[in-house]
């Protein structure tokens, strides 16, 4: 008998390689920003200080850490609609199970949108009930002409 995960997996590879859609802007502020750096204890002058950074940064005002920009992507990812509804049938739960690859390209300047671009590079069977699916995950800013973040993120979906 066919498991569940078993089936999805035949519906994952049949959009394979396919953009799987595009997520809504996101801002991030200065607020979010200081949030991470007091979370992480990363407090350095071009994510905290607008007036140090105006001042010394190339980028004249304060940038969201790429560390926040990467850890954004499970909420900016979570407004793409699945290309395949029917694939995620008897998931009952999702484990971000890591990433492969991650580039910071541009950097996310205060105040600014993000949102993401997912394309399916990958699924996996691990066992009868638990699929892995990698993503290459592209995080967009408005207005600009290169990513501020591409990553290769593996999801684990687990099956009842």
């Amino acid at each position: 008998m066919t498991t569940k995960a078993e089936t999805a997996l035949e519906l994952f590879n049949s959009v394979m390689g396919e953009e799987e859609g595009v997520g809504e802007w996101f801002e991030v502020d200065q607020d979010r920003i200081n949030l991470f750096a007091d979370a992480t204890l990363d407090h350095q002058f071009i994510h905290i200080d607008p007036k140090k950074s105006a001042e010394l940064s190339p980028y004249k005002v304060t940038i969201a850490h790429g560390f926040l920009t990467l850890s954004l992507i499970v909420h900016l990812g979570a407004t793409i609609a699945p290309k395949k509804p029917e694939a995620l049938e008897g998931v009952y739960m999702g484990v971000n199970y890591g990433l492969d690859k991650v580039r910071f390209p541009g950097p996310v300047p205060v105040n600014s949108k993000i949102r993401a671009r997912h394309r399916l590079i990958g699924a996996e069977l691990k066992n009868p009930n638990t699929l892995q699916l990698k993503r290459e995950v592209t995080v967009e800013l408005e207005g600009a002409d290169k990513p501020v973040c591409v990553a290769e993120s593996l999801m684990r979906l687990m099956y009842g």
